[in-house]
């Protein structure tokens, strides 16, 4: 089983050229399930729907609905796997039904709102950097890895773009306007020439080329790269500091991002471009959004409602 697993996460990195990240999601999930299966002492070709039936029940007792579904996904995608190499000849995990998981509409921030936020951090080498983080997620749509893989290199300030690499390592421009530019610029010490930035600070106030730093755009107080988490720290700061009630992540920005745009008349597939979605479905969450809010004015405004 071990062996097989392996087998399909390099398949997964080098055929299907999936992140970092999702390959340890998916690991994750197939070590549960060898776990499972090891305990039941059955091999990886006896599986059947029977056996997934009781790992579903199993599931059920400590996962979300939506976490079993990512899941069951992962195993279906396994014996997929397994099937092409004729190791198995059937998958049984396509006749389980997992729960269905209710739609939930995305959180935003209104307008007035994100302005306080884009108005919080201070003038200072890290209020810059947190500045710049702030409007490159709002005046982009970025997700979370998106904005910490960003590199210098990657930044068009002629062009008014940005290089994104995307789930799937998927690239896509998305545009970028003067505001964030102007954000990015006030971060980075005045080395631009012809639109290209020959270097950037730290923060112990040197002057570093982004060779030495890997390109990377946004540096911690140490003058690494900043993670994920440190970018997570940043928007709960600020979203304290404006006294939200509920605390915001990388997400809300993004979901902000798409919301604006569709209230102020954009297209659903420009959206759908500028986020990365490979479907359109996958936009139309934002349509649902948009309505919930007009019902709620139209409710509260129309005196025949």
């Amino acid at each position: 089983m071990q062996k097989y697993i392996k087998d399909f996460l390099t398949y997964l990195q080098v055929e299907r050229n999936l992140s970092p990240h999702t390959l340890r999601a998916y690991q994750s999930d197939l070590s549960q399930f060898e776990k499972f299966i090891d305990q039941q002492k059955i091999r990886i070709k006896k599986v059947d729907h029977k056996l997934l039936r009781e790992y579903l029940l199993f599931l059920g007792n400590s996962s979300q609905n939506k976490t079993i579904q990512r899941k069951f996904a992962t195993i279906r995608a396994l014996f997929k796997f397994l099937i092409l190499r004729k190791i198995c000849k059937n998958n049984p995990a396509i006749s389980i039904e997992t729960p269905k998981v209710g739609k939930r509409l995305p959180k935003f921030l209104d307008e007035n709102e994100i302005i306080k936020l884009l108005g919080a951090p201070s003038s200072c080498l890290s209020g810059l950097r947190d500045k710049a983080i702030l409007e490159i997620l709002y005046g982009t749509g970025i997700r979370l890895s998106e904005l910490a893989n960003l590199k210098l290199s990657d930044i068009d300030f002629i062009g008014g773009s940005l290089k994104i690499k995307g789930k799937g390592r998927i690239e896509r421009i998305v545009p970028v306007g003067e505001k964030a530019l102007q954000a990015i610029r006030n971060y980075l010490p005045p080395l631009h020439i012809g639109g290209s930035i020959q270097g950037r600070r730290d923060f112990s106030g040197d002057s570093r080329s982004g060779k030495s730093k890997k390109g990377a755009l946004f540096l911690n107080r140490f003058g690494s790269k900043l993670s994920t988490a440190g970018i997570y720290k940043i928007l709960k700061k600020y979203g304290e500091k404006i006294g939200l009630r509920e605390p915001i992540s990388p997400h809300t920005l993004r979901h902000s991002f798409a919301t604006h745009l569709l209230n102020r008349g954009a297209d659903l597939r420009a959206i759908q471009e500028m986020l990365g979605h490979r479907n359109l479905a996958t936009t139309q969450i934002y349509t649902h959004l948009t309505t919930s809010r007009l019902k709620k004015i139209y409710r509260k405004a129309f005196p025949r409602a």
